[in-house]
């Protein structure tokens, strides 16, 4: 199984004055083995890669479009965030999906330019409160990733990411029974679509309100292999609680 990875989304938040958060991330000892990523605004990416390029956290873009250039104003591609220092990117966040109408295939495409552009894409799929109150939470989750992962997909260039969309940014959380079944399911898929290896590989992250005082619990559930993680990822002192009760496992 691959290494725990904490991915923080710092989503529209963040000056140059934040850069020190991540120069105490780069000060703090962090156990081997466990990977941590940064995906900053855009407008950090190249100085956020310079300010960590002789340390080992990397840094990723929370978005990009479908295509590789062209006449797109406001928009950036998957090559300009790979040309400015990011190794990964965040597709299909719940956030855009709602908010700027974002589906499925246009996620697909997004995940196939950004492999393109050797990115390693963190796809991000849940449900609402509704559809889970419905019991439909496994059907939507996979129904997301059929039609969200384009084939080609293994350990190297995708990361999955469960985020139910009820708990992101309201302090809810799923019962650690709840975060397990959609994580067993989603291995399940893997190992199925992309074969024992790939699929068992395949790094699954929990995303939705971890926090200092619930990540041990939620880590400690078998194919939980880290955390997409919001507010808590702000401020260094949070996502080091984080990362610190990762090692207590």
């Amino acid at each position: 199984m691959a290494n725990l990875l904490f991915a923080g989304n710092w989503k529209m938040n963040g000056t140059g004055k934040s850069l020190n958060e991540v120069a105490e991330l780069a000060a703090s000892e962090i156990k081997p083995g466990l990977k941590v990523l940064i995906c900053p605004p855009a407008t950090l990416i190249s100085r956020m890669a310079d300010a960590l390029k002789k340390t080992d956290i990397e840094v990723g873009g929370q978005d990009c479009h479908d295509k590789p250039s062209g006449a797109y104003t406001g928009e950036i591609s998957a090559k300009m965030l790979n040309d400015a220092g990011a190794t990964y990117v965040i597709l299909g966040h719940s956030e855009r999906r709602q908010n700027r109408g974002e589906s499925d295939s246009s996620v697909r495409a997004k995940v196939s330019i950004a492999w393109r552009a050797d990115l390693i894409t963190i796809v991000c799929v849940g449900e609402t409160e509704e559809q889970r109150n419905k019991g439909e939470t496994l059907a939507i989750v996979e129904s997301q990733i059929d039609q969200s992962i384009p084939d080609g997909a293994n350990s190297d260039n995708l990361v999955i990411a469960y985020e139910p969309v009820w708990a992101i940014g309201t302090g809810k959380t799923p019962t650690l029974g709840q975060i397990a079944e959609v994580h067993e399911f989603i291995r399940n898929y893997c190992i199925d679509r992309f074969g024992e290896v790939e699929g068992h590989c395949i790094r699954l992250l929990y995303g939705g309100s971890m926090k200092p005082d619930n990540a041990r619990d939620i880590l400690g559930i078998e194919n939980v292999n880290g955390g997409l993680i919001g507010g808590a990822s702000l401020e260094a002192s949070d996502l080091l609680g984080i990362i610190s009760n990762s090692q207590l496992k």
